[in-house]
Formats: structure tokens, C-alpha cells, sequence
């Protein structure tokens, strides 16, 4: 690793030592920290929406009636595992370890993610045969646009995972590679963050 890359990048092995590679990278992660901002956005106005529809079950099923927190447990311990994966897949790439490690980890985070976005499909079927759609409550519009959102959003990190791995082994580890590895990193460490604060106050503020 560059002394350089290490200073300013500590969390990123470009290889490189000249300043106008690293001043494009920063460029092009603080554009995706931006973009990650105005997801943020995005979610804040989804749980917004669902905290002002909390009584809107219009007579019928509420959270006790509906959430399962064995089965959102479940969740949330797949999807920090595959944070975790996610990580271990960073330092891989951070500090030049073989490429079959780093193939490994991103491959386990998409297992991951594919586990996730199942369990997730089997509870929307689950409450759909019970009747509990979204056309049933303004409470049920509101769970399943967040919910369904941030299930959008693994679903996109999925096939962003699947990009990687074939960019990859065809292009190697050059530095465009690793920076786009390094945005996905961040996008799905993200999804995490958003997933807990549902976890916490969807499903365990519902139980409560």
C-alpha cells in the first residue's frame, strides 16, 4: 500500500501514488456520499409517513396482529452477518490478500443478501394470504412502502454484488474496480443502518 493511498484513503488501497488519482477518487466519493444523503432523505420521509399512520389500521389488524419478531430477528441477524462478510471483503481488498478471499466474501454477502430478500418475500406472502395488505389500512400502506423500499434496495445491492464479481475476474483489481467496490460498501453498510432503525422502531416499538 502507497503511503499516500494509506493517508488519504484509510480505508482503501488504490496503489497508487499520484495525487490526481486520489483527487478523482475523493471526487467520487464524496458524489456518493451525497447520493447516500438523499437516500436517507428518502427513508426519513417513509418513517415519517409511518409514524403519522400508526392509528390507521381503520378497524383492522395492527403491529401485535401482524409482526412475527422471530422471523424480523431472523432478518436483522442475516443482514448484519452479511455486513460483516461485507467488511471482511474491504479489508481483502485494503490490504492485497488473495483474490480467491475477497471472491469468497462478496459471494457470502450475496448469499446473504439472497437469504434476506427471501425471508422477507415469505413474510409479504404470508401476510398477503392473511389478508393484511396494503390496500387494507393506511398502517399497511405505510409498512410495506418502507419495508418494501429498503427490500428494493438489497435487492439493487444484489445485483450490484453480482457486477462486482464479474468486473472482477474480468477486469482484476484495478483501481476503478476497487473504487466501485468501495461505494458498494458503502451503500449496503447503509442498508444495514436503515434496516436496524426499522428493526427498532417498526417491529420492536410495534411490540411494545
Amino acid at each position: 500500500m502507497s503511503p499516500l493511498s494509506q493517508h488519504r484513503h484509510p480505508g482503501l488501497n488504490l496503489a497508487h501514488t499520484d495525487p490526481e488519482t486520489h483527487r478523482q477518487a475523493e471526487e467520487t466519493l464524496f458524489g456518493f456520499w451525497v447520493f447516500l444523503m438523499s437516500d436517507l432523505v428518502l427513508f426519513a420521509l417513509l418513517f415519517a409517513t409511518y409514524a403519522s399512520m400508526l392509528g390507521a389500521t381503520d378497524g383492522g389488524p395492527g403491529p401485535r396482529d401482524v409482526f412475527e419478531l422471530s422471523s424480523a430477528a431472523l432478518e436483522t441477524g442475516v443482514l448484519l452477518l452479511s455486513s460483516l462478510t461485507m467488511g471482511m471483503a474491504s479489508i481483502a481488498m485494503k490490504y492485497d490478500e488473495a483474490p480467491s478471499r475477497l471472491y469468497a466474501w462478496l459471494a457470502f454477502t450475496l448469499v446473504l443478501g439472497l437469504v434476506f430478500l427471501g425471508l422477507e418475500v415469505r413474510d409479504f406472502v404470508k401476510m398477503a394470504s392473511d389478508g393484511e395488505t396494503p390496500q387494507r389500512s393506511g398502517w399497511l400502506s405505510s409498512f410495506y412502502a418502507l419495508v418494501s423500499t429498503h427490500g428494493l434496495h438489497v435487492a439493487a445491492g444484489c445485483v450490484w454484488l453480482i457486477l462486482s464479481i464479474i468486473q472482477l475476474a474480468v477486469f482484476g483489481l484495478r483501481s476503478e474496480v476497487k473504487l466501485r467496490i468501495m461505494r458498494l460498501s458503502l451503500f449496503w453498510h447503509l442498508l444495514d443502518v436503515v434496516w436496524i432503525f426499522i428493526f427498532s422502531v417498526v417491529y420492536l416499538g410495534g411490540l411494545a
